[in-house]
């Protein structure tokens, strides 16, 4: 089925379809199944921390003041009345001139101010007695991680949006917070569409291919913060497509499909949203790889449909699925985060739409420098694995030139962007 078809630019189809996007629902789950989920609230600080003061290393706890005229020439003496280990306290009053042992995270005692390290005192006995003597002014406060330094009861310690990582896991802890209340995963469903694939386990036979597609997608939904689902393959029947993706749709949130939507008289996608009754929001984008990328809306679920050549397919995901799937967490950042770098290599063709490179990065004199990381045709799938991030190359009738600057979209910084390096989302 051949469909007239209008390319738009990249931010506008990034607008399309950031615009109207709800939220996740949220459950609250334990601390320990929370890993890589997404925050549903700002997470408050219920205490100080440290909720004490406590030493910073092993040594004395003493009043600074006692210390005031200690010189090496006039040692000051302090009785030693007791130690502090870990996880408890001295309940005594320590007076002028006297010094408790302490190691380190104890809380100090409540008339100390001040620790004194080890290796900075003499210990000896005399008359039976234990005793320091010390030979330096000590300052108040001085090797004392103090109430509150850190963190102070009522703020925000993680705000609502926050991927949980390891660090905002033990933060949690920290305080207590043994439940945790997040979005739910988006549940996004992998569809692959012609005859010509075969599972991988399937031995390779005349004029057809594995179906490497769904799998790199599904690794990409996991990675973005989704549910990946495989939904299996489409054939090149309308009806039997139809009733597959109807099916589909009762499971998931999003609908992803690769393939399908070129001109080719076997390629359904475009009269399958119709009969659906999806709104189309876009079938061309100004860009290569990936100019058929199509998104359609039906009421609160997204039909994607990518490109069925693998480095158009793996591109369509991050522009257009990863934010969808991270607005829908909560998440603020959703985009990938973009830099400057400077071409390795001359592109001296004219190009009428933007182009993305896969390339490897590489810091050279302070700057990000990228190359190519290999054969770049949309059809290519070597291009993508070990690459660091997609050059941006914007319509040109000149071509580039090794060491100009560029934008680039990093691919493994786990944290991204407000908005897109493209432009379009800002009232999204």
């Amino acid at each position: 089925m051949v469909q007239l078809r209008t390319a738009i630019s990249i931010g506008e189809a990034i607008k399309r379809v950031m615009t109207d996007t709800k939220n996740q629902p949220t459950e609250t789950i334990d601390l320990i199944q929370c890993a890589n989920l997404f925050l549903a609230e700002d997470l408050i600080a219920n205490e100080h921390v440290p909720a004490f003061d406590r030493a910073l290393y092993d040594g004395y706890a003493i009043r600074f003041e006692d210390t005031m005229e200690a010189t090496k020439t006039n040692p000051i003496v302090f009785e030693l009345i007791g130690e502090i280990g870990a996880g408890f306290i001295f309940s005594s009053t320590v007076n002028a001139f006297q010094a408790v042992r302490i190691m380190t995270g104890a809380e100090i005692p409540a008339s100390c101010n001040a620790v004194i390290m080890l290796e900075d005192v003499e210990q000896f006995t005399e008359d039976h007695v234990q005793k320091i003597r010390i030979t330096q002014v000590v300052s108040n406060g001085e090797r004392v991680f103090t109430k509150g330094t850190e963190i102070r009861q009522g703020a925000c310690i993680a705000s609502k949006g926050t991927q949980i990582n390891p660090g905002v896991i033990g933060l949690l802890a920290t305080f207590g917070f043994h439940q945790v209340n997040v979005r739910k995963k988006p549940i996004v469903g992998i569809l692959a569409t012609g005859s010509e694939l075969l599972e991988v386990d399937e031995p390779l036979l005349p004029g057809k291919i594995r179906n490497s597609n769904s799998y790199m997608l599904l690794s990409q939904v996991v990675q973005a913060g989704g549910e990946a689902v495989y939904l299996g393959k489409l054939e090149d029947d309308l009806e039997k497509s139809i009733q597959v993706i109807q099916e589909a749709l009762q499971r998931v949130d999003i609908l992803v499909t690769t393939g399908g939507v070129s001109v080719g008289d076997y390629d359904y996608l475009p009269a399958i949203y119709e009969r659906l009754g999806a709104t189309v929001l876009f079938n061309k984008i100004a860009m290569r790889p990936g100019s058929v990328t199509t998104v359609a809306k039906l009421a609160e679920q997204y039909l994607v449909g990518l490109s069925g050549n693998p480095s158009a397919s793996f591109i369509g995901f991050e522009l257009f699925v990863r934010p969808l799937i991270r607005k829908r967490l909560g998440n603020p950042y959703p985009h990938l985060l973009s830099a400057q770098a400077m071409l390795a290599d001359d592109y001296p063709n004219p190009n009428n739409f933007t182009q993305l490179i896969r390339t490897k990065c590489v810091f050279e004199n302070g700057h990000i420098v990228v190359a190519s990381n290999g054969l770049n045709m949309s059809n290519a799938i070597t291009s993508i694995a070990g690459a660091d991030a997609l050059a941006i190359l914007h319509p040109t009738q000149t071509g580039y030139q090794k060491g100009e600057m560029i934008d680039i979209l990093l691919l493994s910084a786990e944290k991204g962007q407000k908005h897109s390096v493209f432009g379009g989302d800002e009232d999204a």
